[in-house]
C-alpha cells in the first residue's frame, strides 16, 4: 500500500484519481483549500487535509507531506489573475517540490498539458500567456531536481466519460481528453517505473491506458 498526496485535492481529475487510488487500496491525502470541499473528497475514501498551497512555506508544505510515498501536483489557479497564476502554477508548485525532496518523497507526478514548454509561442497579450510561462517554469524546474518525475501533458479537457483508452505524443495541436481519462493516466504512471522521467503527451485515443504507458520510452 502506498501513500499517496494529491494537491489540489478538489479538481475533477483529483477526485477521479483519489477514487481510483483508494479502490486500488492506496491511502490517499487529498490537499484543498476550501473546508468545504471537505465532503466531496471523503466520499472518494481519500482524507481531506485543508492547506493552501499558494501561501504555505516550503517548510510548512515539508511538514504536511512528511510520511507519504509520492505526490500528484493537480492544482492550479484556474485562470484569474496573472499574479495569482505565477503563485500557485509555478511558485507553490516549485515550492511542493523542493519540499517534497527535504520530505524524502521522491515520486512526484505533475499534471501540466499537451505542449507545455518555454518556447510555448504566445504573445504577452494572450490570456493564456501567464498560465504557459507558469507552468514552463514549473516543469522544467522539476526536470532539473533529482525527484522520481512524470509530467502528463494532456489535451484540451472534457467532462466525457473515460474511454480507458488514449493516444501518446506530441504531433498535432488538436484533440481533446477527458479528466477521467487524465486520471487512469496519472493512476498508471504511479504504478510504472517506465514514466520516470518523461513528458506523456496524450489525447483521448484507440490504445487502452496501461498499455499505452507501458509503451512508453
Amino acid at each position: 500500500m502506498t501513500n499517496i498526496a494529491i494537491i489540489g485535492g478538489h479538481g475533477k481529475v483529483a477526485l477521479h484519481l483519489a477514487r481510483l487510488l483508494t479502490t486500488a487500496g492506496h491511502e490517499v491525502s487529498s490537499l484543498i483549500r476550501n473546508p468545504e470541499h471537505a465532503a466531496d473528497v471523503s466520499a472518494t475514501g481519500a482524507t481531506p487535509l485543508q492547506a493552501d498551497v499558494e501561501n504555505l512555506s516550503t517548510d510548512q508544505l515539508t511538514t504536511l507531506l512528511a510520511g507519504h510515498d509520492a505526490i500528484v501536483w493537480s492544482a492550479g489557479a484556474g485562470g484569474g489573475s496573472a499574479e495569482r497564476t505565477y503563485a500557485v502554477d509555478r511558485d507553490a508548485a516549485i515550492r511542493s517540490m523542493v519540499a517534497a525532496a527535504r520530505a524524502g518523497i521522491y515520486r512526484y507526478v505533475m499534471v501540466s498539458y499537451k505542449g507545455s514548454r518555454a518556447n510555448h509561442g504566445a504573445s504577452p497579450d494572450d490570456g493564456m500567456f501567464a498560465y504557459y510561462e507558469a507552468k514552463a517554469a514549473a516543469d522544467d524546474y522539476l526536470r532539473a531536481t533529482s525527484l522520481n518525475w512524470t509530467i502528463l501533458g494532456p489535451s484540451a479537457l472534457t467532462l466525457d466519460a473515460a474511454s480507458g483508452s488514449i493516444m501518446v505524443g506530441s504531433d498535432g495541436t488538436g484533440g481533446d481528453t477527458s479528466r477521467e481519462n487524465v486520471a487512469l493516466v496519472a493512476a498508471a504512471v504511479l504504478a510504472s517505473d517506465n514514466s520516470i522521467g518523461k513528458f506523456i503527451e496524450f489525447t483521448d485515443g484507440d490504445v487502452p491506458v496501461g498499455e499505452a504507458i507501458a509503451a512508453v520510452h
